[in-house]
């Protein structure tokens, strides 16, 4: 069991839980993700570590409601205890010193940027962030990242904050114009990092995403996170969750995201109706 130490919510639907986990705090490193239960019998859902606090024992999660695990996660508040929190999971990013790097995250993908970007900044680099999301309220994280980046630009579909448009448009614009840029991470949904890779292609840099696949056990045991890369079967949880945006068979790991969306519809509609018969918002 794993106590919740301090929740948050950053808008609406989106929350931050910091977790006590003492032996997953000690070890994470940035690019990596955790595995948790909120109760025994429950779903197994993997989430970005956004942030650590190796001292305390602390890890820090974002996660956006969207389906029926994070819905009943989204009512668990200071005190209360998770199932089951497993990890680190997956691979590390490769933090180096490249020279210019650019961090672009869109919506949840912005708390996922956090710990690459302040390592990146720590080995030296010049760290450029680009976040974006659909309205100013669902900016998260702008204050952590303005401190680890040596430039932060933010953008708005509709333009209620910062620059108006995509993140991708402010990305293009940045790499006509700086030839130091030399790697680029972008996290965020699919169709985001797919046109991230598409701009980049035709520049001399190396992009970087992060798939967030559907998952099961996390150790590449049942196959259910297998991407096309290059041409060849990887799994997120194992070989991942980063890879080469130019790589990734995007059509088909966007396909394969919403293969069961309609059973976790129905799942998210069943649990909600349990909710209101209940009479209450409790888990």
């Amino acid at each position: 069991m794993y106590k919740i130490i301090k929740k948050e919510t950053l808008y609406q639907n989106i929350h931050a839980l910091w977790i006590e986990v003492p032996e997953i705090a000690r070890a994470v490193q940035p690019g990596q993700f955790i595995i948790l239960m909120t109760k025994e019998k429950g779903e197994r859902i993997p989430l970005t570590v956004a942030d650590y606090d190796r001292e305390k024992g602390y890890i820090d999660i974002v996660f956006q409601v969207a389906g029926k695990t994070t819905k009943e996660l989204s009512f668990f508040n200071e005190g209360d205890y998770l199932y089951s929190v497993i990890g680190p999971l997956g691979k590390k990013s490769d933090i180096d010193f490249f020279g210019t790097v650019v961090l672009v995250g869109g919506g949840t993908g912005i708390a996922c940027i956090h710990p690459i970007a302040r390592n990146l900044k720590q080995a030296g680099n010049k760290v450029i962030t680009i976040i974006g999301a659909r309205t100013k309220e669902l900016i998260i994280m702008e204050k952590e990242l303005k401190e680890v980046s040596d430039e932060l630009i933010v953008t708005t579909d509709d333009g209620s904050y910062g620059k108006k448009g995509f993140v991708t448009n402010i990305l293009k614009e940045k790499l006509d114009h700086d030839h130091t840029i030399k790697k680029i991470w972008a996290i965020g949904p699919p169709i985001m990092m797919k046109v991230t890779a598409s701009v980049t292609k035709s520049y001399p840099v190396d992009t970087i995403v992060s798939l967030n696949a559907i998952m099961v056990d996390g150790t590449g045991m049942c196959g259910s996170c297998r991407v096309s890369i290059g041409g060849e079967t990887k799994m997120v949880c194992t070989d991942g969750p980063e890879f080469d945006a130019q790589l990734v068979d995007w059509d088909e790991f966007m396909n394969r995201m919403n293969r069961y969306r309609k059973a976790e519809e129905r799942s998210l509609q069943y649990y909600e109706n349990h909710i209101k018969r209940q009479g209450q918002g409790e888990v």
